[in-house]
């Protein structure tokens, strides 16, 4: 019974760092402690320093010294080439999920857009994050297809970090939803194409602001 809610606690754990990372909720560079994390997570150290583990084999995380782990910093070369495969596979999932989508999948997308537009209105950075994610996943993991999930999740898990770098100019503000706001229109109107389209869209815009942010 003690090894199954040990069990049970790292995958909470990691499923929490793990949306974390999706959201952007964690800075590129943040180091993480495990004494930290068990005490946030009311957890022992031992399924926190397994969750952790499991996410630096995945790449999400990096080793640290004293017992720590790191968020990873992204150059920009790096976050290009994450890019380059993003804008393979995004599109392509999405494409592949606009079939698949049932009437509440669809409307909870029309509200995550609403979200983000309210989110920005409010220069509010966190909730436009949480919903930019959500917006994404929650249409690709309608593409039915498992590999092509699993790798645009680990891609996620890398740059998702990355994101918080949007924020650091004020002007950049404004124009940031419009791709989601075709895709919503795309999705309406039941057009695959026009959806892939907007996503792509969305991915080249941001990772052109990105660019330029990044070191």
């Amino acid at each position: 019974m003690h090894d199954d809610s040990e069990a049970n606690r790292q995958l909470q754990v990691y499923h929490a760092l793990r949306q974390a990372l999706l959201d952007g909720e964690l800075q590129p560079g943040q180091r993480l402690k495990i004494r930290d994390l068990a005490e946030h997570y009311a957890a022992s150290t031992m399924p926190v320093r397994a969750a952790l583990q499991r996410l630096v084999a995945e790449g999400a995380l990096r080793s640290a010294p004293q017992r720590s782990v790191q968020v990873p910093v992204l150059r920009r070369e790096e976050y290009q080439q994450l890019l380059s495969v993003r804008l393979a596979l995004e599109p392509m999932a999405a494409a592949q999920a606009l079939p698949r989508l049932t009437p509440d999948e669809r409307a909870a997308l029309g509200a995550l857009v609403q979200r983000m537009a309210s989110a920005l209105s409010q220069q509010d950075a966190a909730g436009y994050l949480r919903g930019n994610a959500d917006f994404h996943l929650r249409l690709y993991r309608a593409c039915g297809n498992p590999v092509l999930l699993r790798l645009i999740e680990g891609l996620w898990l890398q740059v998702g970090p990355v994101f918080t770098q949007l924020f650091n100019d004020q002007r950049l503000h404004a124009g940031l939803n419009a791709a989601h706001e075709a895709a919503w229109k795309a999705l309406q109107a039941d057009d695959s194409p026009a959806l892939a389209r907007a996503i792509h869209d969305d991915l080249a815009d941001c990772g052109e602001l990105l660019a330029h942010l990044l070191p």
